[in-house]
């Protein structure tokens, strides 16, 4: 067995024994419990992805592409037992990956072993009432003050609000958007829970009110004017490659559902596995998945390898999935029928959660432009596209 298969299969593992179990709880009570952030912590799922100079996985220096396909495995199993799960360890994973990235060595040393510990849990804190897919029109505001700054502003719908111990924020400055880390003591910051979503209710959703939230100096992260294009890019490259993957686990999770309950559910004097309108939504769920992780699995290649074209292929990987597990739910929910609708079985939790990957780390129309944007650059180059 290889170095990744090894991994999923021990991810996979880990997410049935500890994370699975909890997941109706947690689409209920809309929050992760203590013990499954525990679990993740002693498993080493917060350390994954980060380098292994500050505190990442042992050898995944030596092997980079082995790592970056371990560390989709693991999201890939995270989504099967619990989107709202896989969310949590994905913003933190954004956050900390923008910090180990842009961060001052001060800042580093500070902080990612600390996250990559998981003793310090980070969120990513860009979307705004009046701002969503256009970062770039942030309302938040950042100002000098003194040898610090002093935001003014209001965030909404972040991922582990609710929970985050540091914040990567997103503000306007007069040189330009910049990164801020905002810790979640910091005076002047007021946290406020978001609750009823549709689905992935265990992201423990907040908005944030900053008012007179003065910060040292060395809070920002990167330079004014690099806090969009760079660092937040870094997050956002970082979430869609792993969502894309959670997608893939939440397909599985689906397909594995609708086999089983086609193999054993008679109708007719038949098993609904003999029907051929049955068997088309199958084929279609197992194919789509195929295709799904296969572009998983080349964007990780990518990411490991340190391909330029990485960027586009996550894009393309999250675009992809997130629309796959769409239509497995629901073929899913489909092939249930009733049961799957009902609170017994999590496939009409899998409905929900499915919809909101569609939305989250980049709407499918806002990657769409990016993809085609990536692809006509390409061949102006002359080079090609895909």
């Amino acid at each position: 067995m290889s170095e990744p298969d090894e991994a999923r299969a021990r991810w996979r593992a880990f997410a049935d024994a500890q994370v699975a179990p909890q997941a109706r709880r947690i689409d209920r009570e809309e929050c992760v419990p203590g013990e499954v952030v525990a679990a993740l912590r002693a498993a080493g799922a917060f350390a994954s992805g980060f380098p292994e100079a500050w505190g990442g996985p042992a050898g995944s220096a030596r092997d980079p592409v082995a790592a970056a396909l371990a560390h989709g495995a693991m999201h890939e199993a995270l989504g099967a037992a619990s989107a709202s799960v896989q969310g949590m360890v994905n913003v933190h994973h954004m956050a900390g990956s923008a910090l180990a990235r842009w961060g001052t060595r001060a800042q580093k040393a500070a902080l990612v072993p600390r996250l990559a510990a998981g003793d310090l849990v980070a969120a990513l804190a860009i979307t705004e009432p009046n701002v969503g897919s256009d970062a770039r029109a942030v309302e938040t505001r950042a100002v000098p003050s003194g040898a610090g700054w002093r935001l003014e502003g209001r965030k909404s719908w972040i991922t582990c609000g609710q929970s985050a111990d540091l914040f990567v924020l997103l503000a306007g400055t007069p040189e330009g958007p910049a990164a801020f880390l905002v810790p979640r003591e910091a005076a002047g910051l007021a946290v406020a829970p978001t609750r009823g979503m549709l689905g992935c209710r265990g992201y423990a959703l907040a908005r944030l009110q900053l008012e007179d939230c003065v910060l040292p100096g060395d809070h920002l992260l990167g330079r004014p004017g690099f806090g969009l294009s760079h660092v937040a890019a870094t997050g956002l490259d970082a979430g869609r490659h792993n969502l894309a993957w959670a997608c893939v686990g939440l397909g599985q999770a689906c397909l594995d559902a609708s086999l089983a309950h086609a193999r054993t559910r008679r109708q007719f004097d038949a098993p609904l596995a003999e029907f051929q309108l049955v068997q088309r939504m199958l084929a279609r769920m197992l194919t789509d998945l195929s295709a799904a992780r296969l572009l998983c699995r080349k964007a990780a290649c990518s990411r490991g390898a340190g391909d330029p074209g990485a960027i586009q292929e996550g894009a393309m990987a999250k675009y992809f999935a997130s629309r796959m597990a769409n239509r497995v739910a629901g073929d899913a929910l489909q092939i249930h029928g009733a049961s799957g609708c009902g609170p017994d079985l999590p496939v009409e939790r899998w409905f929900r959660d499915a919809r909101i990957m569609e939305i989250i780390e980049g709407t499918s129309q806002v990657l769409e432009i990016a993809i085609a944007r990536y692809g006509l650059q390409a061949h102006a180059a002359g080079g090609r596209a895909a």
